[in-house]
């Protein structure tokens, strides 16, 4: 796929069957893979932006998709749980793994493997070469930029390969 790719004909990612079928009536362009398994059937830039919204926590190797996105898109684009919130630290202190509206499984029955926090994405995307271009929180639907390790309950990067 070595055709440019606008935000507005970017084929979707979308993990289940029920939502692969409601996007096609709606027009949308899906494609649905195992990520994995990595994004290897695009080249190069294929797309302006790629967007990972809430993907990374629940991959065996959040790295390597992380390398992909920022391969196949000019931009990239990530949102994760943030752990270091401080609802979050709270409940471990008191000895429990938090659950709240941004986390509300238990431990036993959450989909997420992996838990990380707005510092743990700025060294890993030093580690892999990223430049982050911006980088906010948000919390209850509004933008957290003081602090947000803390005051925020999701984390959000916008990035490029460096």
């Amino acid at each position: 796929m070595s055709d440019r790719t606008t935000l507005q004909s970017i084929a979707r990612l979308v993990p289940r069957g029920s939502r692969v079928l409601a996007c096609v009536k709606r027009g949308v362009n899906v494609i649905q893979l195992n990520l994995d398994e990595g994004l290897s059937m695009f080249d190069d830039d294929s797309f302006d932006v790629v967007l990972q919204i809430d993907t990374l926590q629940h991959l065996r190797n959040a790295e390597v998709m992380l390398r992909e996105t920022a391969r196949v898109g000019k931009l990239g684009i990530v949102a994760f749980p943030n752990f270091a919130h401080w609802p979050n630290r709270l409940s471990v202190l008191r000895g429990r793994m938090p659950v709240t509206k941004r986390l509300p499984y238990q431990w036993y029955d959450t989909p997420n493997i992996r838990v990380g926090t707005f510092k743990d994405f700025e060294v890993l995307a030093t580690r892999n070469r990223l430049s982050i271009l911006d980088a906010f929180g948000l919390q209850d639907g509004r933008e957290r930029r003081f602090l947000p390790n803390l005051t925020a309950s999701t984390a959000v990067f916008k990035f490029e390969r460096a």
